[in-house]
C-alpha cells in the first residue's frame, strides 16, 4: 500500500531528522534509530515500507532505542523512488547530499 501523502511527509520528517543514509561496505541501508517510548511510529515505518525491519529493543549506554532499517529490496524500489519524487534537496541540503552519497557509493 502507498502512503498517503500526510504519511509520506512523516515519513520525510523522520528520515531528515533522525535518518542514517549509509550502508555496511557491500550494501545500501536507510537506519532510524529512536527511544522505545516511539514504538508506534516505528509500527507505523514498518506499515508504510512492507519488508522494512525493526531490531530491538536495545538497552546499553543510559539508552533504550529500536532500530528501523531498510536496505535491499525495499531500499531500491520503494524507499529510493519515494524519496527521489520528493523535494528533499529544497527542504535539507545536508540529508539531500548524505542521501545523494549514498546512492552514489551503491550505485542506486
Amino acid at each position: 500500500m502507498k502512503p498517503t501523502a500526510l504519511e509520506t511527509g512523516i515519513l520525510l520528517g523522520v528520515l531528515i531528522g533522525e535518518g542514517h543514509f549509509g550502508g555496511d561496505g557491500k550494501q545500501p541501508q536507510v537506519t532510524v534509530r529512536m527511544h522505545l517510548r516511539h514504538a508506534r511510529l516505528f509500527a507505523r515505518l514498518l506499515d508504510w515500507c512492507p519488508g522494512s525491519r525493526l531490531y530491538g529493543p536495545y538497552h546499553h549506554g543510559g539508552r533504550s532505542y529500536f532500530q528501523w532499517m531498510a536496505r535491499g529490496d525495499v531500499l531500491r524500489e520503494r524507499l529510493v523512488p519515494l524519496l527521489d519524487a520528493l523535494p528533499l534537496e529544497e527542504i535539507d541540503e545536508h540529508v539531500y547530499e548524505r542521501y545523494q552519497a549514498m546512492k552514489l557509493r551503491y550505485g542506486l
